[in-house]
């Protein structure tokens, strides 16, 4: 057996959950009575439960990149000194599983099922509001998580690198930036060979990654690993966004939104930011974070930490018109 930096980085990401005091939980539930019977599978990351919440919740969703703690792992020390953070895997995504039978979820099933989660947390109050922050794939569920539950429900809004007015000219776009050899985004976005994950890196990392210089086989044993697992669920998972079709309107949110994106984002370019920002609302706040790519959370942390927290605080402090 040859090393592997794969368990290397499971350890490193757990140890910062366990560091923030987040223990592994899953929750089943109740299919919605339109996706048909039986359970849905949910696991996260949150506080080991000992009655009602001190602090604000939070939801942290991540997109489709590898592994949930992975993607927040630079985040969960900082929030959860000042919240109580829940950290879910999507359905489809780790053990989280959707009801058998059902259609892939969309974003707004994603949402869903969120919102079940919420409402089962021990704890929690029915009443409480949710500050819900969402990264790539992770910012289309938070909108609709937050358009759906309303503001009673869901808080302020951290929307992270998510092209909400994205289109299907806008992935083929994507395709040609990353040098037309890829039939598909999933190709590229779920590789299984080291060329197409050293690829997917540049695009998605404004700087250099260490990872990046590893061996192929390190690489392609690592990644045949984290993607290979629900390919063809996550295949679908993708086939049924409905940002970009006409199912989906993007329209304004009542919360305050915080829209943050990199200069160098590939994936979703920065002009995009600037689009998004006219169509949420009067609401939002755009943060540009300079040489940084596709993920500022992981690229930026400390910076990051510091703008979320600033705005989640201050959406704290301000009158709430929602409170009556």
């Amino acid at each position: 057996m040859g090393f592997s930096f794969l368990p290397v980085m499971e350890y490193l990401s757990r140890r910062a959950f366990h560091a923030a005091g987040l223990c592994p939980h899953t929750v089943t539930l109740p299919c919605d009575p339109g996706e048909g019977s039986g359970t849905q599978t949910i696991h996260y990351w949150a506080p080991a439960p000992a009655g009602e919440p001190r602090l604000p919740p939070l939801l942290l969703i991540h997109g489709f990149g590898p592994m949930a703690t992975w993607q927040w792992r630079r985040q969960v020390g900082a929030f959860s000194r000042r919240f109580h953070v829940v950290v879910p895997d999507l359905l489809c995504f780790g053990v989280s599983a959707p009801c058998p039978s059902s259609p892939a979820p969309s974003e707004s099933a994603q949402a869903a099922a969120l919102a079940a989660l919420l409402d089962a947390l021990p704890g929690l109050p029915a009443t409480a509001r949710v500050a819900v922050a969402g990264t790539s794939y992770g910012g289309f569920v938070a909108y609709s998580l937050a358009r759906a539950a309303g503001p009673a429900r869901v808080g302020p809004v951290v929307i992270s690198n998510s092209d909400l007015l994205k289109t299907a000219e806008d992935d083929r776009a994507f395709l040609q930036r990353a040098g037309g050899e890829w039939a598909s985004a999933a190709d590229l976005l779920m590789p299984l060979d080291a060329r197409t994950a050293r690829r997917l890196m540049e695009l998605s990392f404004y700087r250099r990654q260490v990872t990046s210089m590893l061996p192929d086989f390190l690489i392609r044993e690592a990644v045949q690993r984290l993607f290979s697992d629900k390919r063809e669920e996550k295949i679908e998972l993708m086939k049924a966004i409905t940002v970009g079709t006409d199912e989906f309107q993007l329209t304004p949110l009542e919360q305050d939104v915080l829209l943050v994106w990199g200069d160098h984002d590939q994936i979703f370019p920065l002009d995009k930011a600037f689009s998004v920002k006219r169509c949420l609302g009067e609401n939002v706040r755009l943060e540009i974070f300079k040489e940084t790519g596709h993920v500022p959370q992981m690229e930026d942390p400390n910076r990051f930490n510091e703008v979320v927290l600033d705005f989640l605080l201050a959406s704290q402090k301000s009158p709430n018109q929602h409170d009556q």
